[in-house]
Parts: C-alpha cells; structure tokens; sequence
C-alpha cells in the first residue's frame, strides 16, 4: 500500500542566472496573507489560482518565503508581478519546496543512527527503553521523476539493531531525539528576488493547481401529464488541494480545454479573453475563447477537504416531450457495420431486442425558460406519484449543449411497450454480390392510452442499398439508420415488414 508524502509534482525552477556571494542575503521572511484571491476552475480537475499578497522587501537581494499554497500547485506555472512598481521587482530564482513531514521520510533520516524503543514489561506493566541502530525503515521509495513528492511503499517491516542482534518488526514505541532538518509542515515557496527599491510591494501570484474541481448536476421534475418539466442545474466543487481560498471570486469554464500532460503528470494549459456578457441568476456567463465562463456574482469561501453546491440554473415550465424508441438491433450491428466477411451470413442481424426506451425530450432556450449553455453533467428525473410524493424515474447525462439546442434523456425502457424483430427472409443471389432479407417488426401497446412510437433500423451490411418493399411510412435519417413512425392504439399492435437490398 502507498503512502504519500504529500505535495504534487514540482521541482526547483531556474527563473534567471545568479551567482550568490557569501553573507550576499539576509534571512528568508514569509510573504503576507492573501489579502484577495479569484480561482478559475476547469472541467479537468485543475484551477487557476490569482492571488495577492503584501511583502516587504530590501534593496537588493531579498530570501522570500510564499507559504499557505496548495499541496497539488504546478510549480512550472507560477507566475509574479509587483503591482506596486513592476520594473523595480524581479524573481532571480524559484524554488518549490515539497519535502514534506511524512513517517517514512523522518526514518529515512535516521538510518544508522540510534534510535530508541518503548516497551512494556507485561509482568509489571510498566514501560521501559531500548536503544538500537536502526537499519531499514520498512518502506521503499517510488521514483517521482524529479518533480514531485516520493512516494512509499511498504516492503515488510521496519529493521533494527538491538542489543547485539537483529530484530525485523522490532515491539515498541519508536521515539526520535528530534524533527530532522530540510522537513516542512506545508509545500511553499523560496524565491531569491531583486529589488531596486525598498519598501512594501502589493504582489499578484498566480499559478495552476490540481484537485479543484467542479461538477455539473441537474434534477428535473416532470408534470402529471409529462409536457412540461422544471430544472435546476447545481455546480458541485469539490477542493483537495490542501488549502482553503477564503473569499475567493470564483468562475467555471465549461468546455473541452485541451491540456497537455507530460510525462511527469503535470498538466498545463492557456486560456483566453473573455467577451461579451449577460446575466443570469446568480452566475454570469460571457464566452471565453471557444468555451463558456460562469461568474459567481458574489464571493465564497472554498475549504479544503469540502464539497460545495452553488445553483447554477433553474428554469420551470419548460416544455417537454416523451417519446419511445424502438431500435430492435440495438447497437449490435455497429460491430458488423459494412464488415465484407460478415455481410453474407444470414444469422446475423437475427437478434431481437424487446425492449423499447423511454426519452424525455426538451429545448434549451429562453423561450423555454433556459437558454444558457448548459455544461455536461448528470440528470436526474422526478416526478410526482398518484400521492403527490416526488419519485426517481431515471437520470442520464448530457454533454455540454449550447443554447437552442435540443436535450434528450434516456431514462429507462417502458414496462407497457414491447417491440418483436424477426428475419422473415434472406437470399444471395448474382454470385453472391447481391442480399436481400425482409424483416418484420411488432410493437405492442399494453398501455390505456395510444403512444407514439419511433422505430429504428440500420442497414448495416453494407454501404449500397435500397428499400425495395414495404407498406410503412420511412424516412432516411441517415446511411445507417432509417426511421418508421408509428402510433399505436391502446392495447393494439402495429406490424412493419420491410425488404432491403444490399449490393456490391
């Protein structure tokens, strides 16, 4: 089992070239607390973080120390300006410190050096002391690439010297003289800066980090009669990355950011300008290079090791549609699709699928209600038993869908509704280049009231082919599917036969 030291990646960075003289720099002071911070937060489990801080620093060389940073901060992304006197301040070298207290890593320091053990003497029930020279802490570190915190692994048990002889898994309480050197409590920052001038400096540092992220969910609630639904969207965000951003401006970006991750796991990325405006409750979302920016219009508090939902959307009367599907193939046929060894065999294409889906269908637009891009998330969907009592009857997850756009939700296959499909006829003929199967479809309504059913087929032999009898109303929705609509009276039945052929 892995035990982690603590951090993210991250290694000391050459900022600029500096040869430091002997007695060159003072001691190193901490930087101020945040007095403002705004956190950016992506779809990929990654934020951008812009704080601002106070310093005082001397003219001339100055050891900084930027401490309260996240454990998961990308050390290769942090970025510093004075906003006090930009051309008078510069970063000469950075240094990401992520040595971290961890159990194992203190062992590591004391091996070979004495250390002591506290035991219990089962007799009296009292405690007592032994020294030995420890030999092996019991934990094998992992390379982390040389950027990032190392990570242990458990190889059997602590190993010691005691008394003369040695003891694998030793009894006792371990105790050290003393916390080694090089150990911090907390990841930080050390920056070798130049000043030209002295004084107090208003700082912005920004900067990636990991494990801060956001969510989308929705919980729809449908009417009686399923023609309308009401909808409210929540942002869940979610922050582990080791520190608390105490009221932060917050703002989501909701879209497909390409980030590149290199071979020591960090993950990187640039974004845009945002543009344009409107509101929108309690978020306002504007454009932000290809992708979609949400402001909250207030400031919160974002604490480590906590989940927080903000309402994002919330729209009622939002008019929709049921709508059953029958695909009889179901998505088998994508495995043999245009496939020339399969096209011939009859038995394929002979399963059946009996079940028919459930959709609810519904328009993301003002008109509507809506009309906000509504970022990727799951759906949830409610509606109100013959009591009057709320119940869950299903839930389904959209993509990022821009506004005037169309949702559709899976949510389940209807109990009253069964679809049959059966190959009624198949032959090759002209040397086996040409097929024609004829195929014959039921869908039975068990339900008091008719339903509206959309049937699809895909003709999945191969690219050429044709309709070439059927009694059915179809329309080609595209080269691989064809639509039959049908309506069903209550407790009847409807029949589809169709032939097609193939060519090649």
């Amino acid at each position: 089992m892995k035990s982690q030291s603590g951090g993210s990646p991250g290694a000391a960075l050459l900022v600029g070239l500096f040869l430091a003289l002997p007695g060159a720099m003072a001691g190193a002071s901490e930087v101020g607390q945040r007095t403002s911070v705004d956190i950016t937060v992506y779809n990929q489990d990654l934020s951008l973080v812009r704080e601002v801080r106070t310093m005082e620093l001397q003219k001339g060389l100055s050891t900084i120390v930027v401490s309260q940073i996240p454990a998961t901060i990308d050390g290769a992304s942090i970025h510093f300006r004075s906003r006090t006197s930009p051309e008078s301040v510069r970063v000469l070298e950075q240094n990401y410190q992520y040595d971290l207290v961890h159990h194992a890593k203190i062992l590591e320091k004391y091996i070979g050096k004495k250390i002591q053990f506290i035991r219990v003497n089962p007799e009296t029930d009292k405690e007592y002391v032994v020294s030995g020279t420890l030999l092996s802490t019991g934990y094998l570190p992992q390379p982390s690439y040389g950027s990032g915190p190392t990570s242990y692994i458990g190889t059997g048990g602590m190993v010691a010297e005691i008394g003369g002889q040695i003891e694998i898994n030793p009894v006792g309480r371990v105790v050290l003289p003393g916390l080694p050197g090089g150990l911090i409590l907390r990841p930080q920052l050390e920056w070798l800066m130049e000043s030209s001038e002295q004084g107090r400096h208003e700082t912005e540092i920004s900067y990636l980090a990991g494990q801060v992220s956001w969510s989308c969910d929705y919980v729809a609630v449908l009417s009686a009669n399923d023609r309308n639904l009401g909808l409210t969207g929540w942002v869940t965000l979610t922050n582990n990355s080791g520190t608390t951003f105490e009221n932060a401006g917050l703002k989501l970006v909701a879209g497909d950011v390409n980030i590149v991750r290199n071979r020591m796991g960090m993950e990187m990325l640039s974004t845009g300008k945002a543009m344009g405006a409107e509101g929108h409750q309690q978020f306002e979302q504007t454009d932000l290079f290809e992708f979609k920016l949400y402001t909250l219009k207030r400031r919160t508090d974002l604490k480590t090791n906590e989940t927080k939902q903000i309402e994002l959307v919330s729209g009622n009367g939002v008019p929709a549609k049921k709508v059953f599907i029958y695909d009889g193939l179901a998505h088998q046929w994508r495995s043999w699709y245009r496939n020339s060894s399969y096209r011939s065999h009859a038995t394929l294409g002979q399963q059946s699928n009996p079940k028919v889906g459930v959709y609810v269908i519904f328009p993301n637009s003002q008109k509507s209600g809506l009309g906000i891009p509504l970022p990727k998330g799951r759906v949830r969907v409610y509606k109100e038993d013959d009591d009057g009592k709320e119940q869950f009857v299903g839930e389904d997850l959209i993509d990022h869908t821009a506004k005037d756009e169309e949702v559709r939700l899976y949510l389940g296959n209807a109990f009253d509704i069964v679809g049959e499909r059966v190959q009624k006829d198949f032959r090759s003929f002209a040397s086996g280049s040409v097929v024609e199967e004829t195929i014959e479809i039921k869908v039975r309504n068990h339900k008091k009231e008719e339903v509206e059913v959309l049937v699809y087929e895909h003709p999945w032999r191969w690219g050429e082919w044709e309709i070439v009898k059927t009694g059915a109303d179809w329309e080609k929705t595209d080269q691989s599917t064809i639509k039959f609509p049908l309506t069903i009276p209550k407790d009847g039945e409807k029949v589809i036969t169709y032939t097609i052929r193939y060519s090649w």
